[in-house]
């Protein structure tokens, strides 16, 4: 190769350092333009065999008149693949629930029982209402409008948790009929009430019902849950009370049985004679619902196919209503 033209020296006034002629900066003998020129010369050299060094080891020898090795392809064709990384793809949640046009299909696809659904937000607004919600005998759902309206004269005076009725208070036979639907415990508060004064009671919340032939909406149920849930009929102390007992029943098949966790459930069924209700007020975090479910099918209130029913609609409902 060719050495290059060596380049004129530069004026001493624009050299770096300060050492004297004749002299590098640090005090060594001064290369000269044409050294340096060499000298990178030398370096690309170098280099350049290091590269090819590496082709060759990284490649495969050839021999003959076969074309050379391209460095880059070979280069590639050795290294190996990074693992691949987990990737987090965020998924939207599932959509929420439609859920009258989920509450329609379940009543279609059961023509057989005569059933009536109210979802009303405790925080207000107009009631949701599906199927048929006229009258229909009320079971023990009942039981809790006779609780709220005994603790109701409690709060007034007129009554006291410790009054003696049968064998127990007023305070133990409030607990059992809700907790186990003790009928003896619901005839010794009704009686001790008085029907003109429960009547009375029940009209003033907003509520038509006559224990003697004790019918009720499932609209009038939701109410009745929704105004005590709210804080709108008693003490923060009694609807607290309440609503404990009614977390903690003698059967649990129904409503609780179809909720998902973390919605608390308190509720009170209701079966009759065919009649198989359930009325319970759903929370979790702000939101709480009342919702009644009121069913009429003949004589298979235990059926496995009427429980169904139950638990297809509870889910509906919590879908809609607890989208997380």
């Amino acid at each position: 190769m060719d050495s290059p033209a060596p380049r004129k020296p530069a004026p001493e006034s624009s050299r770096a350092g300060t050492g004297g002629a004749g002299m590098a900066p640090s005090g060594g003998p001064r290369v000269s333009p044409r050294v340096r020129a060499r000298r990178r010369i030398l370096a690309v050299w170098s280099t350049t065999a290091l590269v090819l060094a590496g082709a060759i080891t990284v490649g495969t020898v050839r021999t003959g008149p076969e074309p050379k090795t391209d460095f880059w392809a070979t280069l590639k064709s050795q290294l190996q693949p990074l693992p691949a990384r987990d990737v987090k793809v965020n998924t939207p949640p599932p959509a929420a629930v439609d859920l009258s046009s989920e509450i329609k299909r379940i009543l279609a696809e059961n023509p057989d029982y005569r059933i009536g659904v109210v979802v009303q937000d405790t925080r207000g607004g107009e009631p949701q209402r599906f199927g048929d919600t006229a009258d229909y005998t009320a079971a023990s759902t009942a039981k809790i409008l006779t609780a709220v309206a005994y603790y109701a004269l409690v709060e007034r005076g007129e009554r006291s948790l410790d009054t003696p009725l049968g064998s127990y208070d007023a305070g133990f036979q409030i607990q059992a009929m809700v907790n186990t639907s003790s009928d003896d415990s619901w005839l010794l508060l009704m009686k001790d009430i008085g029907y003109p004064e429960l009547i009375t009671y029940a009209a003033s919340i907003g509520i038509s019902y006559d224990p003697e032939q004790n019918l009720l909406t499932p609209v009038e149920m939701a109410s009745l849950l929704k105004q005590l849930y709210a804080g709108q009929l008693l003490s923060p102390e009694h609807t607290e009370e309440l609503l404990g007992f009614m977390q903690h029943t003698n059967d649990e098949e129904l409503i609780p049985a179809a909720v998902p966790e973390g919605v608390t459930v308190s509720h009170k069924y209701g079966l009759l004679e065919g009649f198989v209700h359930d009325a319970a007020v759903l929370s979790s975090g702000n939101a709480a619902y009342a919702v009644a479910i009121y069913t009429w099918g003949g004589s298979d209130a235990d059926s496995p196919e009427r429980i169904e029913v139950f638990h297809e609609l509870t889910t509906a409902v919590t879908g809609a209503l607890f989208r997380r």
